[in-house]
């Protein structure tokens, strides 16, 4: 009875909330935002009434079938026995109903001839605005309500609940863009769908080739992408571990040097990276210079292509490694290494029976963001891939090249999801179904065990100059802002600076007259807001993936996949073509790069949620479900605070991704929302690099401070463990 009273009280509310979407709130899209309340004055005319008075005073009798998904459920607050079948039934037909007349009826009202044949003229409507969207969600919930009534579950609505929202914001904001884009891979030049318009795109020599075999250069741009990618994932992973291992298992005394320098290219915008690669080993690059003076080596090109990508890919890869493997080593129980040591294990086996299986996976986590991070990377590819065709950079080239071909862009697209999907099912494979659980809720107070000697000396022979060598790249940029112009003009300057950030007084205050002040604070703004809910919609999705069990559950962790999968260029088109008219209208504003920043960055939220997951007993669970405390309960108490490594490391590169995400939003950005990465751009279009590296040093800084802000709010992760002992006892073996 108590449950039954409790789904009545949840029943209640979002009918409530539902009727308040359709009968108080705007119902279209306002132009100057929900949030400026400017549309108080009009309220309400045609532009911002509710579906209420729409219907009834607007000319729009075609929005009054929406009150019926509200009221198909409400004889099931007074016990009527099919009261799951009427709450299901009520959200069925409310959220279908509801995209069925945003897509039937645009701009330009009918959106089929044939239906303005048959039923005359109707007015044109607008996108959808927030009274829809708050419609939409109570249909989709009410769906989920009447699934827990059924026993879906086990009836936790909150469970049921998060499923539906998790797959809905899922198929809307991912699968369908992506799907309108997919589209015109076969489509043919008579605007007809066409079987073999796609398997033509799909099977040209310039994606298939293996020319590199037979004697030339290159091969296709799918075998160079697949090289690059399985390089890029297995030197990230190496150096990942190698640092996470640094950090975590040995006397290293500067770890938090160690930690700056490790997350400093995942904070940098990546054609700045490129930038200051070409500055030290392109033609006339002053390492270039300094090797051809020391060893009469000539200059070369070598840096345009396979081998420069890889370095500039691994330099800017490997801290999302390091992210995701910090928390993994840090999760490994000291117990089970001690338990081997007490049975006469040495270090080495301890290593490889114990410590390295509990490793993997964290390492096939690492191994795949880094795969499918080389296989979408665009900036670099663009600056140093020279002859080095890869699918990234042909996409874009498709699109807005002088091909301008959107199907050949879409039939690349499709490979690339090959590519995708293959790594995934391979990671599956690997792991099997072995357990990797370490924390298991009783206490452990044993000490990490001490890395071999010689295992030592490698990580410190990999990471000491990998980390010189970062020093050495920043340094390089950072002198770029103060000089006039690097490498031509010497002359040191602050021009640069006063330029982008120059702050006067004026006769009202501060007078932000630098140029980049306005997108530099709407960058700051959408990135904050974007952060904490990609952590949260990540974390609670891998949450579902590794706790629950229901149907299409591997089919749903490919699609969180999808937005990670596709370049940039082509998350930005997609956006385009799917957001650019009703029922969603959502360019030109800023909630479309919120949108397609959370999306965009939401996998590796995913990815570092489940190799933490993985190794907490399900048991700890079971304990907090037995005392009767629901799954929502549960997770904020018992999973949440053990799941701190991965909401840093979800926090920190959701912010600093949003903030140097470049491919993705360089279509979606309008005078009103200008980002810091887009006014780069520009500014590197016209040469004018010291601007451009000025700014970037900015945004660098302001990242730092907000990954500090970040592990403050945040916290680290304490167990009850010992630490390590004195550097002495560390370097023996």
């Amino acid at each position: 009875m108590a449950g039954s009273a409790q789904q009545d009280r949840i029943l209640l509310a979002l009918l409530a909330a539902g009727a308040a979407g359709l009968a108080l709130l705007p119902w279209y899209a306002i132009e100057s935002g929900f949030w400026s309340f400017a549309w108080l004055a009009s309220y309400p005319d045609a532009s911002t009434a509710p579906a209420t008075l729409l219907a009834a005073f607007h000319e729009r009798p075609w929005l009054w079938p929406l009150f019926l998904g509200l009221l198909l459920p409400v004889p099931a607050l007074f016990g009527h026995r099919r009261a799951a079948a009427l709450v299901l039934a009520g959200g069925i037909f409310g959220i279908c109903y509801l995209f069925l007349q945003g897509f039937l009826i645009g701009l330009r009202g009918w959106s089929l001839p044939a239906l303005e044949a048959m039923f005359g003229p109707v007015p044109p409507q607008d996108g959808l605005g927030t009274g829809a969207l708050v419609a939409g969600t109570i249909f989709l919930l009410l769906i989920a309500a009447g699934m827990a009534r059924r026993g879906a579950m086990r009836g936790d609505q909150f469970l049921v609940g998060a499923i539906a929202l998790v797959v809905a914001s899922i198929l809307l904001f991912v699968f369908f863009p992506i799907a309108a884009v997919l589209v015109e891979a076969a489509i043919d030049a008579a605007g007809g769908f066409s079987l073999g318009a796609l398997l033509g795109r799909l099977t040209t020599e310039d994606i298939w080739s293996l020319g590199c075999f037979a004697g030339q250069r290159y091969c296709g741009v799918f075998w160079n992408s697949l090289w690059l990618a399985v390089a890029t994932g297995i030197t990230t992973t190496l150096l990942g571990l190698a640092f996470a291992l640094l950090h975590k298992r040995t006397g290293f005394r500067a770890k938090g040097l160690l930690r700056l320098l490790a997350v400093l290219p995942i904070i940098t915008p990546p054609f700045v990276i490129g930038l200051g690669i070409i500055l030290l080993f392109g033609r006339s690059g002053v390492g270039t210079a300094l090797i051809s003076d020391l060893f009469g080596i000539p200059p070369s090109r070598w840096i345009y292509g396979f081998s420069g990508l890889l370095l500039v890919q691994t330099l800017a890869f490997t801290p999302i490694a390091y992210l995701v493997l910090i928390g993994v080593v840090e999760g490994i129980s000291p117990s089970m290494e001690e338990a081997a040591q007490t049975l006469r294990a040495d270090r080495w086996r301890t290593f490889r029976t114990v410590t390295w299986p509990l490793l993997r996976p964290g390492l096939a986590n690492a191994f795949l963001i880094g795969f499918v991070e080389s296989l979408a990377d665009f900036g670099n590819p663009l600056v140093l891939g020279g002859n080095y065709d890869v699918l990234s950079t042909d996409i874009f080239f498709a699109i807005v090249g002088s091909q301008n071909d959107p199907g050949r862009a879409s039939a690349l697209s499709i490979v690339l999801l090959f590519l995708t999907l293959s790594a995934f099912v391979l990671q599956r494979q690997w792991l099997g179904r072995r357990s990797y659980t370490t924390i298991s809720g009783k206490g452990d107070a044993g000490i990490p065990a001490i890395l071999p000697r010689g295992l030592r000396v490698l990580i410190y022979a990999a990471t000491m100059p990998w980390l010189a060598f970062t020093v050495l790249l920043y340094l390089m940029i950072l002198a770029g802002g103060f000089v006039r112009s690097l490498g031509l003009n010497n002359t040191p300057t602050f021009q640069h600076y006063i330029t982008a950030f120059g702050i006067d007084w004026g006769p009202h205050g501060i007078l932000w007259s630098g140029r980049a002040w306005p997108s530099f604070f709407t960058t700051i703004e959408l990135a904050a807001i974007a952060a904490p809910l990609t952590a949260a919609i990540g974390l609670l999705t891998a949450y579902l993936l590794n706790r629950q069990n229901f149907f299409g559950k591997n089919s749903f962790e490919f699609l969180t996949m999808l937005s990670f999968a596709i370049p940039g260029t082509v998350i930005g088109i997609s956006y385009i073509v799917a957001f650019n008219v009703p029922p969603i209208e959502l360019t030109g504003t800023g909630l479309i790069l919120v949108i397609c920043f959370v999306f965009r960055n939401m996998p590796v939220s995913i990815r570092a949620g489940l190799a933490t997951l993985s190794q907490i007993d399900k048991s700890l669970d079971e304990c907090s479900l037995t005392l009767r405390h629901g799954s929502f309960a549960t997770m904020r108490r018992v999973i949440l605070p053990l799941l701190r490594p991965a909401i840093i490391a979800s926090l920190v590169y959701a912010f600093v991704r949003a903030i140097t995400s470049v491919s993705a939003v360089i279509f979606l950005v309008s005078a009103q929302y200008n980002l810091a990465t887009a006014y780069i751009v520009g500014r590197v279009e016209i040469s004018d690099f010291g601007v451009a590296i000025a700014y970037s040093s900015v945004l660098i800084l302001c990242m730092l401070a907000a990954i500090g802000l970040i592990q403050l709010g945040v916290g680290e992760q304490r167990r009850a463990r010992r630490t390590f002992g004195t550097p002495a006892a560390l370097g023996t073996s």
